[in-house]
């Protein structure tokens, strides 16, 4: 390790401009390992300390008399660790002048050493190899320092990384920590809207399966002015169910590849009737969109609140953007809707997805659209992001997950949606606990021409089976009180009777969720109609005929 500057380290300056001391020392020098610099004046030996030097050999005669300022600064502006060696070469003179003179160097110089002529030429050269050696030392000590000022410093530099990497994390776990508290509360919501919704459905089902019992024996024109208007409210019942279920994530996606292009294309109509003449509508694809994997009717229900709520942001008119491309780093599709309205402040946007927050007034909004898109979202596997800025707009994006299946062509419903046939006689067991509900299937089940028996509870429902008595179809609710629930029910009769058909339903969707996933029974999701009703007993019956 190099400890001085380059040429210092042996690097003795002469001053010696009288007689042949300067020359017969400069050659003296080599011979004994040491470099020697003749300096002509005073001026220039100053000049040359300044590119380092390991000591000076001085004649007092080149000093005597003359202005010593510039040396003195030099000596005295040396860092701590400098005390550069001045060898002066002296003589017997003894002037008490020359003597006075000689201590005030010795003090204005500091680390001064006098050599009296005549010197030897061994006295000389060890002398200033001795001066050389000390000033090497002096070096090293400012490489010692240089390392030490420099290992703190780096020292410093870590414990400042380490203080902002430490500030880092802290703030990383803080931003944990509320996500999780977002996701717990979220998660509490979540469930709440859950047994709302499955008590809700059974209201609806009375409601729904009442009016189709009534519109069958309806009489007058106000009667169905009732029953219609009724049937509106249960459908909008339905609806608002079906978003709490989409926020809550209890209600099964029937997932699917899905033409994400072609199903936003066919929404345009609907999307232009909903938002107004003064909304401008842009759909923006990317040219080969994946297609998703998702349920599209949930999609569309997404969508569509999504643009009425871009639309509410923008009472004075604006413009609507919807547009996807695929993210080829996340393997998924990132689907946009854009508006140019008001914007949201921080506080709103924190708040967006809670369900029932709405900054619309009273009547004009339920605060669920954003909930349902986060429901949504997170159930299909992706994301909610919201991107908003007040007088500015708000962008909401979902990013969905890349189908690797083709979607299938447009085709007509399959039966579950048809009045499909079925021959009237059955007998059937309704296995209900609700006796609202109960009493309601019932009177649905004899308006299609069926026999049935009523059983209360799971065990009840076996007893019956037990006894003998003809039972073409068990139609069960999986949520029941009592040991045995409606899915339990299923197992022990296809354990049982493997030939008899068992056709389920429920109101909460969570406890169809893995039945209708496993495929082990057809589940029928409250609140249903009498035709859905009708169908899907139809496809029970065709089922068990095969």
């Amino acid at each position: 390790m190099a400890v001085m500057p380059e040429g210092a380290a042996h690097r003795v300056l002469i001053l010696a401009p009288v007689g042949r001391d300067g020359p017969a020392t400069a050659e003296l020098l080599p011979k004994a390992g040491l470099a020697g610099s003749v300096c002509r004046n005073l001026e220039e030996l100053v000049a040359e300390l300044g590119m380092g030097a390991a000591t000076l050999f001085v004649a007092e005669e080149a000093l005597f008399a003359r202005d010593l300022g510039a040396l003195r600064d030099w000596v005295c502006a040396q860092p701590p660790w400098s005390d550069l060696p001045v060898i002066v070469l002296t003589s017997h003179h003894q002037d008490r002048r020359v003597t006075a003179w000689r201590h005030g160097l010795v003090e204005s110089l500091g680390n001064v050493a006098m050599l009296e002529r005549p010197v030897h030429p061994l006295t000389l050269t060890s002398t200033l190899k001795a001066a050389v050696r000390a000033r090497q030392r002096q070096y090293e000590v400012k490489a010692l320092l240089e390392a030490r000022e420099q290992a703190a410093a780096a020292l410093a530099r870590e414990v400042d990384e380490a203080t902002a990497e430490l500030r880092r994390q802290m703030a990383e776990r803080e931003r944990m920590q509320d996500a999780l508290r977002q996701a717990q509360k979220m998660e509490a919501i979540g469930q709440l809207t859950g047994g709302v919704a499955h008590d809700f459905n059974n209201l609806l089902m009375v409601i729904s399966g009442g009016l189709d019992v009534l519109e069958r024996n309806r009489e007058g024109k106000r009667a169905r002015l009732l029953i219609d208007g009724m049937r509106n409210a249960a459908e909008r019942g339905a609806q608002l169910t079906r978003q709490l279920l989409a926020f809550a994530r209890r209600r099964p996606l029937h997932t699917e590849p899905v033409d994400l292009a072609r199903l936003l294309e066919g929404m345009r109509e609907l999307l232009d009737r909903s938002l107004g003449d003064n909304i401008e509508l842009e759909m923006r694809f990317e040219p080969g969109l994946w297609p998703v994997e998702v349920d599209a009717g949930e999609l569309e229900l997404v969508v569509l609140n999504l643009a009425v709520n871009a639309r509410d942001a923008m009472p004075g008119g604006g413009k609507i953007t919807v547009k996807a491309e695929n993210v080829p780093a996340s393997d998924c599709v990132r689907l946009a809707v854009i508006d140019t309205g008001t914007g949201m402040t921080p506080d709103v946007q924190a708040r967006a997805v809670e369900p029932f927050f709405t900054t619309k007034e009273v009547g004009k909004g339920s605060g669920l659209g954003l909930a349902q898109a986060y429901g949504f979202a997170r159930a299909t596997g992706g994301e909610l992001r919201i991107e908003s800025e007040l007088g500015r707009g708000t962008c909401i994006e979902l990013t969905l997950p890349r189908s690797l299946h083709t979607p299938a062509d447009q085709r007509m419903p399959e039966a579950e949606h048809e009045t499909a046939h079925v021959r009237s006689g059955r007998h059937i067991l309704l296995v209900e606990d609700d006796e609202q509900v109960a009493s309601l299937v019932s009177d649905m089940l004899e308006q299609l021409g069926h026999d049935v028996l009523r059983a209360s509870s799971a065990a009840a429902a076996l007893g019956v089976v037990a006894d003998g008595r003809q039972i073409d179809l068990v139609f069960s609710d999986i949520m029941m009180a009592g040991e045995m629930d409606g899915l339990g029910l299923a197992h022990e009769l296809r354990r049982r009777f493997p030939d008899l058909p068992v056709l389920l339903t429920s109101g909460y969707a969570d406890a169809a969720r893995g039945v209708i996933e496993a495929g082990r029974f057809q589940v029928l999701a409250k609140p249903y109609r009498l035709e859905d009703l009708q169908a899907a007993m139809g496809k029970m019956f065709r089922a068990d005929a095969h």
